[in-house]
């Protein structure tokens, strides 16, 4: 890892600015509002690639022909299910235990069984990152079903990876068009540079730890309602607004106390976030077929008076929401299906890390006291 500038250390708080490795995953211009993965943009990728292409693209730094394609997909269907033990130990959560951190306690459990995570050669570690790969939307299936007093549906091999969440959810074969905007959401948040929960990915590995560590850390860095909770929080300020009427006195007083409008600005991007094009247009066509287009007319109002008053544009969040709303899907699992796209752009980034790793430990710039004089008990107030 690079050494942190000083005089951006002391201006830039959250590391803002501050280049802290090199990586050949994904680019970011934050300025223009582009986003490439491995050199493709983000609109093509979306346009053309599904979450098991685009998986492949991130893991292995191409793209796959149509035997590969087959070969990964074929994998990653064969390493969905639990074992009996891990499914009896979801039995045994709580009704309060949420989703991510049922998610966080089962992939950090399934190292007890896989003696992949004491092996070190790169093989084992791609193998047992393909493996919770495909076992993340069976657990948040899983547990959201038995949580709400279902059976577990096991997976279906006949179906993508998109596909496959949503039956085991409800137990019915989705709707081709549903299942295929899930499976560009995947898409969309599959990776994104040094973003929160990869970077806390990368200093785990970084230290040598294991493979299921680094996705227990990242789900764990996930979690935070300023990371992977934030469409939830859309969802629950849209619930709020209720009408496009509300719109302007909701934004006039949210701005007033120097509140946050949930869903907008970026740290990286300046402008609109080329990820929030593409969902829009998936949530205005999931909203007009469903009959139900009150969020989006709301979007579309917010979205006018924030840039005209803030020139602040959405982010990947806010029309996530939108899409999940229109999927009939809990805002509970709407961090957990963040975790689930974003898996494949975490294994990049612990196999990237590991093969040129270098012990991540940035410089910190102490500012309290110094040459105190220690004080006995029977004398400090």
């Amino acid at each position: 890892m690079k050494n942190i500038n000083k005089k951006s250390q002391d201006k830039n708080g959250g590391l803002e600015g501050v280049i802290a490795g090199e990586t050949k995953i994904s680019y970011i211009d934050g300025a223009k509002g582009k986003l490439f993965y491995r050199g493709y943009s983000i609109e093509d990728i979306a346009s053309n690639c599904s979450f098991e292409e685009t998986s492949y693209l991130l893991i292995y730094g191409k793209l796959p022909n149509k035997t590969e394609l087959e070969s990964f997909s074929a994998k990653l269907k064969r390493n969905r299910e639990l074992s009996k033990h891990t499914i009896k130990m979801i039995h045994t959560f709580t009704k309060k235990m949420s989703s991510m951190e049922a998610l966080r306690t089962v992939v950090s459990s399934l190292s007890s069984n896989d003696k992949d995570s004491r092996i070190s050669s790169y093989e084992e570690k791609l193998n047992t990152g393909l493996s919770i790969i495909a076992k993340m939307p069976t657990i948040v299936a899983y547990h959201h079903r038995i949580k709400n007093s279902k059976m577990p549906i096991h997976p279906n091999p006949k179906l993508s990876h998109a596909e496959n969440f949503l039956y085991m959810l409800t137990g019915k074969f989705q709707d081709i068009d549903d299942a295929e905007i899930l499976d560009k959401d995947f898409v969309l948040h599959a990776e994104h540079g040094f973003n929160a929960s990869s970077f806390s990915v990368r200093v785990t590995v970084s230290t040598l730890s294991d493979v299921h560590s680094a996705y227990t850390t990242g789900i764990g860095t996930l979690k935070g309602p300023l990371h992977g909770g934030a469409a939830t929080e859309v969802l629950s300020m849209l619930k709020k607004i209720n009408k496009p009427e509300n719109v302007t006195p909701f934004v006039n007083k949210i701005l007033l106390s120097h509140g946050r409008i949930m869903g907008y600005g970026h740290r990286i991007y300046k402008t609109y976030d080329p990820r929030a094009k593409i969902l829009k247009k998936m949530a205005e066509r999931l909203s007009i077929k469903n009959n139900d287009t009150k969020f989006i007319q709301i979007g579309g109002k917010l979205e006018k008076i924030m840039a005209e008053k803030k020139n602040i544009y959405p982010n990947v969040d806010f029309y996530s929401a939108i899409v999940y709303h229109n999927l009939r899907l809990s805002n509970e699992l709407y961090s957990p299906i963040f975790a689930m796209a974003r898996s494949s752009g975490w294994l990049a980034h612990i196999l990237e890390q590991y093969q040129n790793n270098r012990l991540i430990r940035p410089l910190e710039k102490y500012n309290g006291a110094l040459n105190l004089k220690f004080v006995e008990i029977s004398k400090r107030t």
